[in-house]
């Protein structure tokens, strides 16, 4: 069911956001430290072992695609409840840690797209309306 997909990211969500809770107060911020990131990754991970074990259907997959075509508002609302005038107001040492952070992250681009050019190159299979999935139930 799409509920399972939507009920996953959910669960990555705020699995994400304790965590980043529990790294910012190791290390002294009293802020959430990349929690909606580790719920993305953890998010990827899960789906990735699911597929493989064969237990995300279609349905539940639908339930994931839903929510990651929304993933870039969803990442823009978040971030913006962070206290961004805080970390620029602390000086220059703030925006040139984001700057480093956004350009390893621009370099690492390519490296990723080499990595999934393996087993799962191929795109998936499309996904069937709900007339062929009726008319196939019953033949």
């Amino acid at each position: 069911m799409v509920i399972y997909g939507v009920a996953l990211l959910a669960a990555c969500l705020l699995i994400g956001k304790a965590v980043g809770e529990l790294i910012g107060m190791a290390i002294g911020v009293h802020s959430d430290v990349g929690g909606v990131g580790i719920a993305m990754l953890m998010l990827v991970f899960l789906v990735y072992r699911l597929q493989e074990a064969g237990c995300l259907d279609m349905t539940s997959r639908r339930g994931v695609e839903f929510w990651s075509s929304l993933y870039i508002p969803i990442v823009v609302a978040m971030a913006a409840s962070q206290n961004v005038v805080g970390a620029v107001t602390g000086g220059p040492l703030a925006i040139v840690g984001g700057l480093v952070v956004v350009g390893v992250s621009f370099a690492l681009v390519p490296v990723i797209a080499r990595l999934g050019r393996g087993k799962y190159a191929e795109p998936l299979p499309p996904i069937e309306d709900d007339e062929t999935r009726e008319a196939n139930s019953h033949a």
